[in-house]
């Protein structure tokens, strides 16, 4: 009974995050969640394109779970160049005493990391390592988030130089269309961000026209925008909990937004 609710619970996040789910992702996240005991709660998968992704966290939970012995993590040498921020990690995860060690490899360089998180590289090789050999050591069949490249554009080193034309935060072309592919992959991001760490859409709307000190999401530059998705990313990752505790400051100025004629009584 126990289990059953707790398949309910979970479905139910994710329709709440994710929509409606296709028979094929709904019959891919029961069984999921019923052979490896994730959660959805504790932001342990993650739906992307329409395929389950685990993350680095569902993977070291399922780790504890089986009682793992321990994850063995080294960089190799001879394939990393930091002055190109080029890293190689291999880990080895022990799943008993007895067990002689399950290897994974993981890369990252600047060109297969998000813009993000450059400088960063080696921590994202280090942890790209661990997810392979966790999801050898356990039969987990489907990638991990992490181990995902990028799916942002090229960050401003890389583009082409000579000034580019503003481009509204909402993707817009300024032809009508709303397929820019810059400006979709940044709200896209931010969408993920959201999902991964369960926040309040609207919260976080509040707090990035505060960020960007615009008086509309609309009225912020494209390097606004980025600018905090990067910052919110990192803070959610860092202290979740502190990022709650200023999302929630900004709850009058969601009913204030939500509802205007309030302000106005």
């Amino acid at each position: 009974m126990r289990i059953a609710k707790k398949l309910r619970s979970d479905v139910k996040l994710a329709r709440s995050a994710w929509g409606e789910l296709g028979p094929f992702s709904l019959q891919s996240l029961l069984q999921l969640l019923r052979k490896y005991r994730l959660s959805i709660a504790s932001g342990d998968l993650l739906l992307i394109d329409s395929h389950w992704y685990i993350t680095h966290a569902g993977l070291l939970g399922l780790a504890v779970r089986n009682r793992c012995i321990g994850i063995e993590v080294q960089p190799v040498k001879e394939f990393c160049d930091p002055r190109a921020s080029r890293y190689v990690f291999c880990a080895v995860v022990h799943t008993s005493p007895e067990c002689k060690g399950f290897v994974g490899y993981g890369d990252a360089d600047p060109s297969n990391v998000s813009p993000l998180v450059h400088g960063a590289e080696m921590r994202v090789a280090e942890t790209r390592a661990v997810n392979r050999a966790l999801r050898k050591a356990y039969g987990i069949g489907i990638c991990s988030v992490e181990e995902i490249g990028s799916f942002e554009r090229p960050s401003a080193s890389e583009r082409p130089v000579g000034k580019l034309p503003p481009e509204p935060s909402n993707g817009s072309n300024g032809h009508g269309s709303n397929r820019n592919g810059n400006g979709t992959r940044v709200r896209d991001r931010l969408c993920q961000i959201i999902r991964q760490h369960r926040l309040d859409a609207e919260l976080v709307k509040a707090y990035a026209v505060d960020f960007c000190g615009t008086k509309t999401v609309r009225e912020a530059s494209r390097e606004q925008v980025e600018g905090f998705v990067a910052h919110l990313a990192d803070w959610a990752e860092k202290d979740r909990d502190a990022l709650l505790c200023q999302l929630n400051s900004y709850q009058r100025l969601q009913q204030h937004v939500t509802n205007p004629q309030a302000g106005a009584a």
